[in-house]
């Protein structure tokens, strides 16, 4: 995943931690949802604006730290293998801590904490000062009437990320349509100062996932609130749409939250199907978003082990990435790939005496790429986080899809190893190889090219795009540099195809947030494309700095995925602008600013910010789409934003 070792670095590195603790999910999964407050009900949430300039600089001081070390610590510390570390929790509103203290995963353990107390570790967790509680949020309010009926003659298309991750859509709106777009209604997510679930369209209905773990299906014209579902925490993956196929199936809802679980929700009633942990390795993560094939959903795991391996103390590292087969029916694990087929083993004693094991690292952070016709599934892998770098990072994995075996593999960067220990002069835990902490962080393309080929087509941070023969076990055949690339640079979370034209978003940022500046003028941030026929770039837009000295985290790149319509490309900025580029030259064809207010219909403060992670969902002549990313160093926002053309009737 683009930055995810070098920012969840920082965002450590800001908040002074030290050390590995662990989270609340630690108990196993319930088996039914925890009660949620109904739609239009309010509840109590954090003030998802006011808080993050006024962290808590000494959390020891707090009441909160006695009552942690009382009731959480012993397990959380370590001692319970399949307790994931505190830097998850620090991700979580307050308000999500509380709930799962009250009505989740953790009510047992707290049921013998007051209000005040829970408050308190709250506090603690995440530095945000609760000495008032926490404030009022209003959800959004229930449909009624003909807005809360699903209309099943407009199931959802298999395109975007859980299908196919080409990320092209041509259902009502193309590039004609683009000038003409107007925002329909916004939602205030509560609880949030990020919004980076992929939104999902079927049924008449838009699926998103929030920040405080509640997933929504909203009416798509009215924005009233079909059902809600409460996940134990952030959802920050796709909601992966199926169809029912067959008497007696249903249609279903497929997505994944930050602490590794995999939920499967009837996608008509909300109601809870099943749920599992995919790994029990403490840092474990779910980011990019499970695959739908033939009753199957394959399950990529990526992890944050390099945020306490910046702990010197720290027994660096364990964590080695997977692809998962499950049973969507079940949630039963038909097979699990590892990125790395070895366990990871001791070798040794770091210079501050602590034991270390490797290899390690090699997470999958990007969506998986289905190959029918091969019988494969293609994953590409981050960096390993300890030393020796192996040929299992950076690499393009083809796994069989019957019996999980590896096919072949292509390494695109060799010696890669790094963990936020290389952020520290002198740290024990740093390897040898310093990075360059460069990733696989945006999902390979399987393209068809005239006279009946093929070709494989992935970007990297590095800033180059690389075209692969997936007929000669991914032989190169060009390679072609968009940007400058660096450990905050080149292509993140995900390019876009339309026959064979790839939309290739750069984000090269100048501060890299590490104390290095790049070197501007060789920086390329914004949208380019490429002839996947020869690899020739086509046209490049790069994208003026607009940010203006008010706003230190606003930087032009674009580093959420893009989305393809019929003649266009829309692309989400880091400086909070949504942008679509016309296909023949890259003309700009629509510029809409997100990162201000808005008038929410659940009339809570609603502002937009940077645009990372997510991209545009299209479907049923309606953009969709989220604005804010109050997280490692960008801009926060909280908004959820649907647009259709002017006078639409749809």
């Amino acid at each position: 995943m683009p930055n995810r070792g070098l920012l969840a670095g920082l965002a450590w590195a800001a908040a002074g931690l030290v050390g590995a603790i662990a989270i609340l999910a630690a108990a196993p999964p319930p088996e039914t949802p925890a009660e949620t407050p109904a739609a239009g009900e309010t509840l109590t949430s954090t003030d998802q604006f006011a808080s993050g300039d006024r962290l808590i600089a000494d959390r020891e001081k707090l009441p909160g730290a006695a009552l942690y070390g009382a009731n959480c610590a012993l397990c959380h510390g370590g001692s319970v293998a399949k307790a994931p570390n505190l830097h998850w929790l620090e991700l979580m509103p307050p308000a999500a801590i509380v709930n799962a203290l009250t009505i989740g995963v953790m009510a047992q353990q707290g049921k013998t904490l007051t209000e005040r107390q829970k408050l308190d570790i709250a506090e603690y967790i995440t530095r945000q000062p609760l000495t008032d509680g926490l404030p009022r949020a209003t959800y959004a309010a229930t449909c009624t009437g003909d807005a809360s009926t699903f209309d099943m003659a407009r199931p959802p298309r298999p395109v975007g990320w859980g299908h196919d991750p080409r990320r092209f859509v041509d259902d009502g709106i193309d590039a004609a349509d683009l000038p003409d777009l107007e925002l329909k209604w916004a939602y205030a997510f509560p609880n949030a100062t990020r919004a980076r679930s992929q939104p999902a369209i079927g049924y008449g209905a838009v699926f998103v996932g929030s920040e405080d773990g509640r997933v929504y299906a909203f009416d798509l014209k009215t924005g009233c609130a079909r059902w809600t579902f409460q996940a134990g925490a952030e959802v920050r993956t796709a909601v992966v749409l199926t169809a029912g196929a067959g008497a007696g199936t249903r249609p279903m809802a497929y997505f994944g939250d930050i602490v590794g679980k995999l939920y499967a929700v009837d996608a008509l009633t909300g109601k809870l199907a099943w749920v599992r942990r995919i790994d029990d390795h403490p840092s474990a993560t779910l980011t990019g978003t499970p695959l739908y094939h033939d009753g199957r959903l394959y399950v990529p795991v990526s992890s944050l082990e390099v945020i306490p391996a910046a702990d010197p103390s720290y027994p660096c590292c364990t964590f080695r990435g997977q692809l998962a087969a499950v049973d969507a029916a079940t949630g039963a694990i038909v097979w699990r790939h590892y990125a790395i087929p070895q366990k990871p083993a001791s070798r040794g004693l770091n210079a501050a005496g602590i034991e270390q094991f490797a290899p390690s690292g090699a997470p999958i952070w990007v969506n998986p790429t289905l190959d029918p016709g091969r019988g494969l599934i293609y994953v590409g892998t981050g960096e390993n986080y300890s030393s020796p770098a192996d040929a299992n990072s950076d690499a393009i994995l083809a796994i069989d899809l019957k019996s999980g075996k590896r096919v072949w593999q292509q390494q695109t960067v060799k010696g890669d190893a790094w963990n936020v220990a290389c952020m520290m002069e002198g740290n024990a835990n740093c390897p040898v190889e310093r990075g360059p902490d460069f990733d696989h962080s945006s999902s390979i393309l399987l393209i068809d090219l005239p006279g009946g080929r093929q070709i494989l087509v992935t970007g990297h941070k590095n800033g180059l795009v690389y075209g692969r023969d997936p007929d000669r076990r991914g032989a190169l055949l060009w390679s072609t540099r968009v940007g400058r690339g660096s450990i905050q640079g080149g292509v993140h979370f995900g390019m876009a195809a339309a026959g064979t034209t790839l939309y290739v978003p750069v984000n090269d940022m100048n501060n890299t947030r590490n104390g290095q500046l790049l070197d501007p003028k060789a920086a390329r941030p914004g949208m380019h494309a490429i002839d996947m026929t020869t690899g020739k770039l086509k046209w490049s837009r790069v994208q003026p700095n607009v940010c203006g000295p008010g706003r230190p985290f606003c930087d032009p790149g674009i580093s959420a995925a893009v989305t393809a319509v019929p003649g266009a490309v829309i692309a989400g900025h880091l400086d909070g602008h949504v942008r679509a580029y016309a296909e023949a030259d890259g003309k700009l064809l629509w510029d809409y600013p997100t990162a201000r207010p808005f008038t929410a219909t659940n009339d809570m403060p609603a502002r937009g910010g940077g645009m990372s992670g997510a991209g545009a969902a299209v479907g049923a002549g309606h953009v969709a789409m989220n604005s804010g990313y109050g997280l490692y160093f960008h801009e926060p926002g909280n908004v959820f934003l649907v647009f259709g053309a002017k006078d639409s009737v749809r």
